[in-house]
This record gives C-alpha cells, structure tokens and sequence, in this order.
C-alpha cells in the first residue's frame, strides 16, 4: 500500500482543538516544568525521568532550536517573549480553531480574548462547577442566606444567558464527588449539599456529591435545550482526583436515562486508563462522543498508540475528536498537535495494514478526527476551508497587539536576503506594523529575488521582472529588539503570493521544503552552526579619495590582532548574547584586518536566521565604530581570503546520530552520516553555485589556502573541502560533525543549507559510500583528485546538470537563481575591478 496520500492528508489538515485551557504570562508563578507532567509537589521531581518528559522536553528544544535542557528551554522562552513563542507553536501546530475551558484558574493566565490573536477561531467552554462556585461566593443582595431555591434560579438564569456566547458545557465532577452522577438527586439531599458547602466557608469548593449531581443534572437541562456538548472528565489527572470513581462506566445511570438521550456527551482524556470502557460506551449509547487530548501527547509512544487504538476498537469515528488539553504554555498546544499528526498516522496505517480500512477510508477517518467531527458536534462556523494549511490565514499574520513589540519602539526593520546573499529590509513605524503589516504584509516586487551583487534590478533569464508583487510578511518569532538601536526592532520576512500563501522562490521556505523532506523521510533534523571570517576596514584618505584598509596586519590568532578591535567584539558578543545566539569562540585570523567569530550550532532553519542577525550585528557594531566590516570571500587579491564555513550533523530525537555508536561503523561516522556526507561530496560541483555565488568566490577557492579546492574529503583536513571534525568533549576516533568550507559570506544562508540538504537527501536515498579520506594536502595528488569548479561558470554548468538539486529545490527558483549567477558571470567579465565594490554589499 502507499501510504504517502495519507500522511499528506493528515499533515495538512488544519486542526480543530476541541479542548484546552488558557495561556499564562510569562512571569506566572505556574512552573513551566507543569508542561510535560501532570505532577505537583515532591513528585514533580521525578517527572523528568518519565519517558513523555524526556520526549516532549526534546521535541520542544528541536522547535526552539536550542539545546535539550529545561533551564534552557527556559531560557530561550524568556529571551523570545510569550507573542514570539506562542506565534511560533501555533504556526508549528496548524490550529484552525480552539476551544476553551478557562475553569481551570491559573496565575496570570491570559482571557480568552487574548488566544484569538494567534488562531482563526476560538470558542469558550463553561466549566459547571466553577459557575456555581462564583455565584456562591457573592453575597445576596437583601444580605439573606443562598437557599437552595435562590440558587437554583440564578444559576439556570446564568447558565441561559451564557448559552449563546459558549460552544460547549463542561464538567469536573470525577474531581470532586465521582462519575457516579445520581440524575435523581432530591431536593432533600440538595439542600443538605448546599449547606455543607456554605458552612466550609469562601472561597467556594464544591464537593459535596449531592449537590453536584444536583448543579450537573440541571446544566444537562440548559444543555438539552441549547443543543450544547456537555464534555465530563474521566479518567487520570492529577492527584485530586481518585482514578477509581473516574472511570466512565459509573455514568450508566446517566446514559440510561431517558430525560437525557438526546443529550451529547463528552468523554475527555481518552478516559484513559479506561480506553476499552469508553469504546464501548460510545459503540452503544448514540449520545457519547470520545475526545483523546492529554493522553496524547502525555502517555509513551506506546502508550499513546495502544489508547487511540483501544477506542477505535469499537467506537465509531464519527465521534472520535481531537483536542490537545493544552493549558499554561502554548508548547503544550504544540506538543498534543505533533504527536497527534504521528498516532493518527500509525494507527490509521496499522488499520490499513490489518485489512478494516482502506486507505481512502483512512484519510476520511484521519479528517473527520482532527477536524469535521468537533465541527458537527460543537456547531464551530469557520468557513469551508479547513483541511489544508493554505486555506487559513497564517499564524505569521496574526494581530498580536502589543505582545510583540511597544515600549519605546519607533521603527521596525523587514529583513529579508535575496538570491544573490544580499541583506535588505524595509523599514516601518511600529503603528502601521502592529496595525498593518503584521497581518497584510509588505508589497514588493518579483524583481527583488533576481537582483545580482552589481545591478539592483531584475537579472534576464530569472523569469522575474517588475511586473507582478508579493508580500513580505514578517515571522513574529524572529522578532527581536535591536541592541544597538533600543527604538527599533528587526524581524525576519518570508514572501508570500498573498497572506498565508508561500511564494515558490521564498529561500526561507525553500530551506523548510527541503527540511521537511528530510524529516518526513528519514526523521532527521540537520543541524548548522556557522564559522563567520571578515575584514575589518577602516576609511582612509589617499589622493583625496576615499580608500578602506585593514585596521592591521596582525598574525593568525594573535594577542595583538584581538586587542586592535576587542571593544567592538565585546560589544557584538554582548547584542549577540541579548538576541539569543551563542557565540562559541573569536580570534584573529591570518588576513590583514581578518577575524573569526564561531556561532553555536543548532536546527539548519535558526542557525540560517542566526547567521543573518550576526552579519547585521557586526556591520552595524564596526559602523558605529567607524569601520566597515565585509564578508566579502576576497577582498585582497593577494591575501587570505574569508569564508563562512559551515558545520553539519543530523539529529533524531534530539541525538547527535551523524556520529557512530559502535566499532562496526567506518570513519567515526554512522551510516546515515556517511551516505549524507557523500550526497554532499557528490554534488558539491554543483553546490558551489549556492555557497560560493560571486566570481570572487573563486578566487578564495584555491589551493593552499585552507578552503578547499579538490573535489575530496579528509579526517582533520583543513585543506579538503570537506572536512570530519572530532572537536574537545567527543571521544577519539568519533566525528560529531563535518565542516564544508567552500562557502563564502556572499551565499544566501537559507539557499545554501538548502543544496546541503538536497545533496545529502540525495546521498540518503541512493545508499552512496566515502571515497578513502584524503590525508595529506590534495595539491599533492592534483594528478588522481578532481578539481572542483575554478569559476563560478564551472559551478554553474555542473548545476544546470543536476537534476536532483532541481527537483528537491524547485525549477522556478532554480531558474532565477542560474539567471542571476549567470548575470553575476557576464558582468565580471566585463568589469574586472567589479568585486572591489562588493564591500559596500556583503
């Protein structure tokens, strides 16, 4: 069976989250370790050794792109800012619509109105008990006693005047008092209900059992006659709750009560451990409907396959529902939604497999849980369009007020890098991009993705002009205060045709395209972490005109050579530091003015946007310092050249696996690794035209200088173009990682991981092996090694022959990319001096 239409449907369908609970600021005094545990107190402690903590805890530092650990996940959340975060899970998560039960009282939780800035629709569930709790804890007017009678009235009134402004009911009575709901309760036992609670004072708790059969009986009434859900907890929670009286066959009494039949009914959590039980009952009673939230993402994988399975075993799918109890923190919404997409998705196939469905059935089945089914029964109205991620307005354009950006900020730049490796941005006033942009973008020209390094116009051959316009829409979890302009923010683009729909020449989703191929394939993450060389210049006046020079001529990583600019690297560090991007290490390289700055490494998509946010720190720190800093591969002829070499290792469930873990492996490198590294190896021809994308990059690559020009790799070779590293901390005879030097500070980062990705996907698909490393400098074996590309027109005919880059790419950003490479080529050739101009642009 091919089951890839399948894991497409259930990938693009937009979710309808048919239970979850309010978000929390950020200073809440609610832990963030609550997100993975649904322990409190000296239990919490232990929560990190269970298998859905570890799981989870991972999965989140993946989204992030930081290191899997809780302090800094942490962290990474504060530095963000909540509108960042919850932007980015609900982007990752693709929620059309959530509804929400904010009974459940959190510190500092944010009200139902706030969420409908990050999702197209949001409902309210009302939670039962805490309406009777609050009309209880005011005092009646006359200063008389709540009787029974009293009561009753002002709760129907309330519950009434409630029923158009909620989508659902909701009740908690397996926490106080039991699922053993006597509909029959009489006024006797009632009123004897009301008056325990009332003599154990205020605040209200309700848990006298007489009186919430009473509260729950007359809400099925409100219910019954608004046509409203009433969703019941069942089975695990945390330790308020005895697990004994939550199991869903104590509510036969209600089930078989004939008042109630036409009442629909809820079971949440899965009813988990009681998943059989709740099959059963919705196989048999017309009115009981299953929602599977908190069990996934909260149970082991097994756990989590082995429930879904349980309630399908009998239950119709019609009324089977998705929801992910997301409560606290938008990494809870994240984390159901994922997981979610990955049970359906191995159940559904299993199903397939033993013959009770077809897949065609499947996809129905997969659609009708995680969206159409809540749809029907909650009477949710978000249009037709809710079963592909194009059809709703993207979680980018959301309005999130003053979330985001406020306090003291005048200005805010658009960042975006166009095919060329050009940095640009727009430039707005906070009003009209918290008011505009924010949801509608920014208009721009096609022209601007066939721009070359000299001419600010539209290349031939790119099949872009100026005719025609996107939409620059800005990615709210890139947002970041600049360090050296406090009044300005800065925030990184994507293009899109129109809001919530990518264009195809995009380099960002181009990089997540190819990302996502390599993870739906092989569930891998590549990870990047970027080595930046440049020059520093400072102006000088020679024959009244104007030159830039190196600001000295110090050696490779000398004492003197940091000295000469070390009050700038303090501060670059210190607003590198501030925008959440790790510098590893600096020192002063062997070109005259030349320095290094190592970033941390970290998911290829953040470790592009960290590398786009350092080139604009240490241009904008040298600039105020009164220096040009240029990325520029070859500023001097004859001098060391810079490049921006990057670092790679595939990652799988937050582990380093590019690495081998046993003796059977050759290299140091496992398997995975080693058929990645050599797609890399095979197509590195061809990569050049992304990483190395100026005719001056050429005159970098070249022997003897460290950058790798043979088509070759080596175990600790800086001379190989490829290079296997073995860094401090990794055990001899390992390789953490392979370094690619042929890529220059001209590249555009998101293209250039991208044919990396390509390649190694490539590499992945075919089984291909390493050749024998080379270990000794290649020049001496210039007669047995190929040499790579000697020009970018070299690059680019071994380009416009791959086919497979092609393919994973996209032709039509592949053809603006060949016109403007081959723009760059034509222009050089006629202007020899061209690349002395380059420092103005890289």
């Amino acid at each position: 069976m091919d089951f890839e239409e399948l894991r497409q449907a259930i990938e693009e369908v937009m979710l309808v989250d048919a239970h979850a609970h309010n978000i929390v600021a950020l200073d809440s005094s609610f832990p963030f370790i609550n997100s993975f545990s649904e322990a409190a107190g000296d239990a919490l402690s232990f929560a990190p050794h269970s298998l859905s903590f570890k799981r989870n805890l991972r999965e989140v530092a993946e989204l992030y792109g930081c290191e899997n650990s809780l302090q800094v996940v942490e962290e990474h959340r504060r530095s963000s800012g909540l509108g960042s975060i919850t932007v980015k899970c609900f982007k990752a998560a693709r929620i059309s619509a959530i509804l929400i039960d904010d009974g459940l009282k959190l510190d500092k939780m944010h009200d139902i109105e706030w969420h409908k800035n990050f999702t197209p629709f949001v409902g309210r569930i009302l939670r039962i008990e805490r309406l009777a709790e609050s009309i209880l804890d005011k005092e009646l007017l006359d200063g008389s006693t709540w009787t029974l009678d009293k009561f009753t009235e002002t709760f129907m009134e309330n519950l009434r005047s409630f029923a158009d402004k909620i989508v659902g009911l909701k009740s908690v009575a397996a926490y106080r008092s039991g699922l053993e709901i006597n509909t029959n309760v009489t006024t006797k036992d009632a009123e004897e209900g009301l008056a325990e609670v009332l003599c154990a004072g205020k605040p209200v708790r309700i848990t006298n059992k007489s009186f919430i059969d009473y509260i729950f009986t007359h809400s099925l009434e409100v219910a019954l006659q608004f046509d409203l859900p009433m969703q019941i907890h069942t089975g695990f929670g945390d330790k308020d709750l005895d697990l004994r009286l939550s199991n869903p066959l104590h509510l036969r009494m209600l089930l078989e009560d004939e008042r109630f039949s036409k009442c629909h009914i809820v079971l949440l959590h899965a009813s988990y451990p009681f998943s059989k039980e709740a099959s059963y009952l919705a196989s048999v009673y017309p009115q009981v409907y299953l929602d599977f939230g908190l069990a996934v993402p909260k149970l082991s994988v097994h756990g989590m396959i082995s429930s879904l399975k349980e309630l399908l075993e009998l239950a119709p799918m019609n009324k089977v529902m998705f929801s992910t109890d997301g409560y606290a923190f938008p990494e809870t919404y994240y984390l159901g939604a994922k997981k979610t997409r990955e049970i359906i998705f191995s159940v559904l196939h299993d199903a397939c497999c033993d013959g009770d469905v077809t897949v065609d059935e499947a996809i129905e089945a997969a659609k009708d849980i995680l969206a159409r089914n809540a749809i029907k029964l909650y009477k949710i109205n978000i249009g037709a369009k809710v079963f592909n991620s194009k059809d709703i307005v993207s979680a980018n354009s959301v309005n999130i007020g003053n979330s985001a950006s406020d306090n003291g900020v005048s200005l805010v730049r658009i960042l975006w890098v166009d095919a060329s490796g050009q940095h640009r941005c727009r430039v707005v006033p906070i009003k009209r991009f918290n008011d505009v942009v924010k949801k509608n973008g920014i208009g721009l020209t096609f022209a601007s993705m066939a721009m070359t390094s000299s001419v600010d116009g539209p290349a031939d051959e790119t099949n872009l002009t100026g005719v025609g316009e996107i939409r620059l829409m800005p990615d709210l979890t890139t947002i970041r205060r600049i360090p050296w302009m406090e009044v300005e923010e800065m925030v990184l683009a994507d293009m899109h045709l129109r809001p919530g729909e990518a264009w195809e020449y995009c380099p960002r989703e181009a990089l997540r395209r190819v990302s996502k191929v390599l993870k739906d394939e092989f569930n891998l993450v590549m990870n990047a972490g970027f080595e930046n060389e440049f020059v520093l210049l400072k102006s000088v006046a020679k024959e009244g005109k104007e030159e830039w020079l190196p600001i000295d001529s110090a050696p490779y990583c000398s004492a003197s050579g940091y000295d000469s600019a070390a009050p700038i690297f303090h501060e670059v560090v210190a607003a590198l530091q501030l925008l959440n991007i790790i510098v590893e290490q600096l020192h002063a390289e062997a070109g005259k003015g030349q320095f290094e700055m190592a970033l941390g490494h970290t998911a290829c998509t953040c470790s592009a946007d960290n590398l786009v946010f350092a080139r604009e720190v240490i241009r904008a720190i040298a600039r105020k310092h009164g220096l040009l800093a240029t990325f520029v591969p070859k500023y001097a002829l004859d001098d060391i050249g810079s490049g921006s070499h990057v670092h790679i290792s595939l990652w799988q469930n937050g582990e380093n696996v590019f690495m081998a873990s046993g003796s059977s492996y050759r290299h140091g490198i496992s398997t995975v690794g080693e058929e990645f590294m050599a797609g890399v190896l095979h197509h590195l021809p061809s990569i050049l035209a992304f990483t190395a994308p100026v005719p001056n990059s050429y005159d970098r690559i070249q022997p003897n200088t460290w950058s790798g020009a043979y088509q070759c790799w080596g175990k600790e070779n800086r001379e190989a173009p490829i290079r296997t590293a073995c860094p401090p901390g990794i055990k001899d005879g390992l390789v953490s990682n392979f370094e690619i030097k042929s890529f220059d500070g001209c590249a555009n980062p998101y293209l250039g991981l991208a044919a990396i990705l390509a390649a190694g996907i490539d590499g992945l698909r075919r089984h291909l092996s390493l050749p024998e490393p080379v270990d000794t400098n290649p020049s001496y074996l210039d007669a047995k090694l190929k040499r790579l590309p000697k020009s970018l027109s070299e690059s680019l005919e071994a380009l416009k022959k791959d086919d497979v880059l092609e393919d994973l790419i996209g032709k039509k950003l592949m053809i603006a990319i060949k016109g403007v490479r081959k723009a760059e080529i034509e222009y050089d050739s006629k202007n020899k001096d061209s690349y002395k101009q380059l420092i103005h642009r890289y």
